[in-house]
């Protein structure tokens, strides 16, 4: 596909990306108290990165977002566990959530809970994994295709 001119898709992903990370940040925040959470919202933005990646190139991103999504894992599991165990501080079970509302700056009245800070946990080790798993196949496939060229 080299030498076509993908403007549109470039275009158009640069606006759909957008839609679809604002919309995975809806879904996060939802998630404690309606459908929605950490899970969905990290498959959400993982999407969105995908687009991106698959619009612009692997190199042209690589050299844009400097990130190894395989360190999102580890800190997604630790947030998560984390999480968890600080139940124990309050001598209650594992994973035992509480909520709140606080008068936030731009936000007002919110209703925040502990499940949030669990979800942020399940976010990062989804969009960790999901990465990690789409990134490695690609570059199998590439490598894959320069050796066929190449042979």
């Amino acid at each position: 596909m080299k030498g076509t001119n993908d403007l549109i898709l470039k275009t158009t992903t640069t606006i759909i990306v957008f839609i679809i990370l604002g919309f995975s940040i809806y879904l996060f925040f939802a998630g404690h108290n309606a459908p929605g959470g950490g899970f969905i919202g990290g498959l959400m933005t993982a999407g969105a990165l995908v687009l991106l990646y698959i619009s612009y190139g692997f190199k042209t991103m690589d050299r844009v977002i400097r990130i190894d999504f395989k360190n999102f894992i580890p800190i997604g599991l630790l947030i998560a566990v984390l999480t968890g165990m600080g139940s124990f501080i309050f001598n209650q079970p594992f994973l035992s959530q509480t909520d709140a509302y606080f008068e936030l700056p731009i936000l007002g009245h919110s209703h925040l809970a502990t499940a949030m800070l669990f979800d942020l946990g399940v976010y990062f080790t989804v969009v960790g994994v999901t990465m990690t798993i789409i990134l490695s196949i690609a570059a199998d496939e590439g490598e894959e295709e320069l050796s066929k060229q190449n042979g």
